[in-house]
């Protein structure tokens, strides 16, 4: 059952991304394991030049999965962006994508948040991408994260809401003085987001076990 993991040790741009694609065409799985959209692999084949910033590099091998693991934090907006620039160029994610129901989401506030954060910083500004990972990784350590299988249930996920964006608000109002966000909006684009990464959420860590113990091959 073997499994390779690549890791960049340098500062990126090591060649992550044209190792997978290599790898990926002896692989039965490809996965994703943690980070989120500030990270970026091109890859350039047969079919084109990609940019990928969610989707796994082995979305170009034929019968590979390719998942998204709960340790990434996935932004749907952007998620969804990749899969259309995808399917335009020819290549249809639709039966080669799983995203873990345990993954957890970048949400609109996640973005203010980690934007106005750096903006108060000032001449100590830390260099954030401003794309809402690190409040995510932030939520999902203390518990108040929306997770991707929260999209499968929008009347559990209003009642979350109902918990979560008070505090969001306060912070938002209160420290940073801007508009809230409200959750008739969240749950808007939430409807969105199910109707296209629906089908894709599944329990991938049985899944990935399954196809180790079958001795299959995990890049």
């Amino acid at each position: 059952m073997p499994a390779y993991a690549i890791l960049g040790a340098q500062w990126g741009d090591e060649g992550k991304g044209k190792i997978i694609d290599y790898l990926s065409r002896r692989a039965d799985i490809v996965a994703r394991f943690s980070g989120g959209n500030n990270a970026g692999h091109t890859v350039i084949n047969d079919l084109g030049d990609f940019s990928l910033h969610l989707v796994p590099c082995g979305i170009f091998s034929d019968g590979v999965m390719n998942v998204i693991g709960n340790g990434v934090v996935v932004d749907p907006d952007v998620l969804i962006e990749e899969m259309e620039t995808l399917k335009r160029g020819g290549i249809d994610v639709s039966r080669s994508l799983m995203v873990s129901e345990r993954a957890h989401l970048i949400m609109p506030y996640h973005v203010m948040l980690d934007t106005l954060a750096e903006r108060e910083r000032g001449d100590f500004a830390i260099g954030t991408t401003g794309k809402g990972i690190g409040p995510a990784y932030s939520d999902k350590t203390s518990r108040t994260g929306i997770r991707a299988a929260d999209l499968l249930d929008l009347e559990g996920l209003r009642h979350r809401l109902e918990e979560v964006l008070p505090f969001v608000n306060r912070v938002l109002t209160k420290v940073y003085e801007v508009d809230s966000v409200s959750i008739d909006y969240i749950l808007d684009k939430s409807r969105m987001w199910k109707d296209f990464l629906g089908p894709l959420i599944k329990p991938v860590g049985r899944y990935v076990n399954e196809v180790l113990d079958s001795g299959g091959t995990v890049v």
